[in-house]
């Protein structure tokens, strides 16, 4: 399976026609997703950023006749955005524990976060990740995160991760303990958009919203 991922930057003042847009384009999204085998599709939001996520079962190719609705659809918004990804291209995956991905999503529940990395601490992020890999060794992870994938571009962090409810268990007092300290260390090479630490912080930040899925 193939993943993509693509993140916005609202312009000042466009949040509510975006929205509005993006509801008054949407037959003509899904339209297009269905045609190309594109599902899992969602997008979400916090403060003035937008992450794009999609699946395919094979390397995503598009005939010129769907590029032209791309640009089509791309165009009547242009004027709302700005692009942090590259257009056309998949942001950098930091970070991947796919495990066993639940084709039935009715008891997943969606983490999507979002950070800034601080200058020059993209390498270091990635780093840090590739050791969890690294640690986990060839293993799959039977769960309860089935889809995790964290992407960069522009200098944020998007992380994206399915979690099968009937599996979670509540932290034990060891490892609540290695969070804390995982996230402390974290934030010497990001700041967080979204309030997935508040609860350690005791910051305030947004919450992500799903403002659209098609499955």
């Amino acid at each position: 399976m193939e993943r993509y991922a693509i993140a916005l930057k609202i312009n000042d003042g466009k949040m509510n026609d975006y929205r509005r847009t993006l509801g008054r384009l949407w037959p003509e999204i899904t339209a297009f997703l269905d045609r190309n085998k594109i599902r899992n599709f969602s997008i979400w939001n916090a403060e003035d950023l937008i992450f794009i996520y999609g699946e395919h079962d094979t390397e995503f190719m598009l005939s010129p006749e769907e590029e032209a609705v791309i640009e089509n659809l791309t165009s009547q918004m242009s004027d709302l955005f700005t692009w942090v990804s590259t257009p056309g291209q998949n942001m950098r995956l930091m970070y991947h524990n796919f495990g066993i991905v639940r084709s039935d999503k009715e008891l997943i529940r969606h983490r999507m976060f979002m950070t800034k990395l601080k200058p020059g601490c993209e390498e270091e992020y990635k780093a840090r990740h590739d050791a969890l890999i690294e640690q986990r060794g060839d293993s799959v992870d039977p769960g309860p995160d089935s889809n995790f994938s964290i992407w960069s571009a522009g200098g944020y962090i998007f992380g994206y991760n399915e979690i099968d409810t009937t599996m979670e268990t509540e932290e034990t007092p060891e490892e609540h303990e290695n969070t804390i300290a995982w996230e402390t260390r974290q934030l010497e090479i990001m700041d967080w958009i979204t309030n997935d630490v508040d609860w350690m912080t005791k910051e305030h930040h947004v919450s992500s919203i799903r403002l659209a899925w098609h499955p």
